[in-house]
């Protein structure tokens, strides 16, 4: 990983640096694009490596910020499927409780709803509620205009509370 140069060690060590330091939030920012943790650690593989390649002309930048950009840009263009449907089921890390089973349900339809969404819409509410990002830059991110960011929050958001309205209608009906 270190150059020739002694330039290319120190831009090396940013580079483990960069990804030791944030690896974590970069997973979890990856899990809540993807709605998987596997396919969320295979994406910030992914886009690690293509970052290393291009490090030189990233290092001078923002690389954090290039970096979860370049991961929203690959999932929403990732071509690549999965050869088989199947998923690998969760496993609690916690034993079983009342509040702790209600917590996962609750969690497990949040994430059924968010399925729903098309992966630009999901990237949008990601970015706004949890990377706590303006239309501006989501836009930058996303390579749009600020208004198109707002038309696909919206649109989410009410397909969000369409879905909610359709199950309460179901819990209602005997």
């Amino acid at each position: 990983m270190t150059e020739a140069t002694g330039g290319g060690r120190v831009s090396a060590q940013r580079f483990r640096g960069l990804c030791a330091g944030p690896g974590d939030s970069l997973r979890r920012f990856a899990y809540l694009i993807c709605g998987d943790r596997h396919l969320g650690e295979d994406l910030v593989q992914e886009v690690l490596v293509k970052a290393y390649r291009r490090w030189s002309r990233i290092d001078a930048g923002q690389p954090d910020r290039y970096i979860r950009t370049a991961l929203v840009r690959s999932h929403v263009s990732w071509l690549r499927r999965r050869s088989n449907s199947e998923r690998p089921g969760t496993v609690p890390d916690e034993p079983a409780a009342d509040d702790f089973a209600e917590g996962q349900a609750l969690r497990d339809e949040l994430w059924t709803r968010l399925g729903g969404l098309t992966r630009t819409q999901r990237a949008v509410m990601v970015l706004r509620y949890y990377e706590d990002l303006d239309d501006r830059q989501i836009g930058d991110v996303l390579r749009c205009s600020p208004s198109t960011v707002r038309v696909h929050a919206a649109r989410a958001l009410a397909r969000l509370r369409a879905d909610l309205v359709t199950a309460t209608i179901e819990e209602v009906r005997p």
